[in-house]
Formats: structure tokens, C-alpha cells, sequence
């Protein structure tokens, strides 16, 4: 299908509601889960980052784990965790863009999956309220907080959101620590570990991030690689200082 044609379709499906309707995820780790039509039809295509899938399949029987996903956007892989971890395991999901909100609760609604609770906020170091920077598209995938060092400026269209540190939502009983943590927060992730440090050293969870700036990079293992925590890299390269940016981590306790 060419762009202008591509374009015109997703601006129907956008007005119509037609985007909304439900159907199957066809194949992978969120497989068999209902989904909505558009956009980000890779989702329920199930050929979405391939690799992370494939990482989480390898977990294998999870039921009954506590799950955490740190940017959430529509759910894909909160639906799959709560999907696989059953009634007797949690997933928490936090996303603070609202338009991705949206679209996650409705997924969550669709699958009647009561056990995967959701915030409309963002995890970080510190509890209160933080500016989402949109530059002018909330339905973009690259929303996020602050990059260190990046100048607020007006075309940043920033929106103010929630902000949670989750060692306190542990401490107030309102999460069971968990055995897996999704970090994929555009730059904020060292953030939010850091207001997670408590339950990382108590839990020793598996984690997986994604690393989008040396800044957040350089956080995440500077808080994990005192624990004794290994990394590998998703995907077939080698986790230098050089190309760790732009790449999933997984993060593994020591045995």
C-alpha cells in the first residue's frame, strides 16, 4: 500500500471508530488476546519487536509471577504477562501519555482481565507531577519526560502527568514486589528504577529495558551491576558502550 493511500485509510479508520473494533492477536506472545483494529496493527499482527517476544516466551509457565510494565502504550505485552501469569499472579501496568491510557484500558476491558491493574502515570524517582513532552502528537510512540539535558521550549507541547515511585506502592501493599519489570520510557528509565531500587535489592526481579540515551544507559547498570546483575543484549550484536543505545537488555539476578 503506498504512503498517501496508507494515510487516507488510518485518517477513516481514526474517524470513523472503526480503529476500535476488536479482533484476535494472530501469533506470538500476546497470541489469541482481543485487540483493536488500528493503528499499530503490527500489535495484532504479533510481529511486533520479535526479539522481546521471543525473550519472553523463553520465561516459559509464569502463573501466579507479579509483573511490572513501565510504558505500557496500548498493552501488548501487559495483555500477553497478565495473559500468562493468570488470576493468581498481577501485572501493573504504567503509562502516562493519555491517549495510550485509553487504548490500554480498553484492551484491558476487552480481555476481562481484572488481576492487570493500570496507572495513567509514570514511573520515576519521585511521587507528584511531571511534563510529558508531546511536541504536538500524543498518538506518537516517542511522547516521553524529559531527556537529560533537553531544553523545554513551547514546541515541546508539554502535558502535565502523574508521576509514582514504586517502591511506595510496594511499601503502601497497593503491589506485590515483582519477578519482572518492563522498562521502555523513552530516556526516563533510570528514573524510574531509582525510585524502585528498594524492591530491585529485597526481589532481585529479571528485567528488560530499553536503553534510548547514554544518560539512562548508564543509570540502569550503575544501579544493577552492583547487585551482581548480568546483561545480555537482545538480538545477534554485542553489548558494547558503542551500541547498547537503541537496544533491549536483559537483566538477570545472580543464581
Amino acid at each position: 500500500m503506498n504512503l498517501p493511500l496508507q494515510r487516507v485509510l488510518g485518517r477513516f479508520l481514526s474517524v470513523t471508530g472503526l480503529g476500535w473494533l476488536p479482533l484476535r492477536v494472530r501469533r506470538g506472545f500476546t497470541s489469541g488476546a482481543w485487540w483493536s483494529l488500528y493503528p499499530w496493527t503490527s500489535y495484532w499482527r504479533g510481529t511486533y519487536e520479535p526479539a522481546v517476544q521471543a525473550a519472553l516466551v523463553r520465561f516459559g509457565d509464569i502463573r501466579g509471577w507479579s509483573c511490572w510494565d513501565l510504558g505500557a502504550h496500548f498493552g501488548f505485552y501487559s495483555i500477553g504477562l497478565a495473559q500468562r501469569v493468570g488470576p493468581n499472579g498481577e501485572v501493573a501496568a504504567f503509562e502516562p501519555n493519555p491517549l495510550s491510557f485509553r487504548r490500554l484500558a480498553y484492551h484491558r476491558r476487552l480481555n476481562r482481565l481484572s488481576w492487570l491493574k493500570i496507572y495513567a502515570a509514570a514511573a520515576s524517582d519521585q511521587t507528584g507531577r511531571l511534563e510529558l513532552y508531546t511536541y504536538g502528537d500524543l498518538n506518537s510512540t516517542t511522547t516521553h519526560l524529559p531527556y537529560d539535558g533537553e531544553t523545554r521550549t513551547n514546541v515541546c507541547a508539554p502535558v502535565a502527568v502523574p508521576a509514582l515511585r514504586l517502591d511506595e506502592l510496594v511499601a503502601n501493599h497497593d503491589l506485590r514486589p515483582p519477578e519482572f519489570v518492563k522498562i521502555d520510557v523513552e530516556g526516563h528509565g533510570h528514573r524510574a528504577l531509582a525510585g524502585m531500587k528498594e524492591v530491585v535489592r529485597s526481589k532481585r526481579p529479571i528485567l528488560l529495558a530499553a536503553l534510548h540515551s547514554p544518560q539512562e544507559a548508564d543509570g540502569i547498570f550503575g544501579i544493577l551491576k552492583p547487585l551482581g546483575y548480568a546483561s545480555r543484549p537482545l538480538g545477534e550484536f554485542a553489548a558494547t558502550d558503542a551500541t547498547r543505545i537503541g537496544r533491549d537488555i536483559l537483566f538477570t539476578p545472580p543464581a
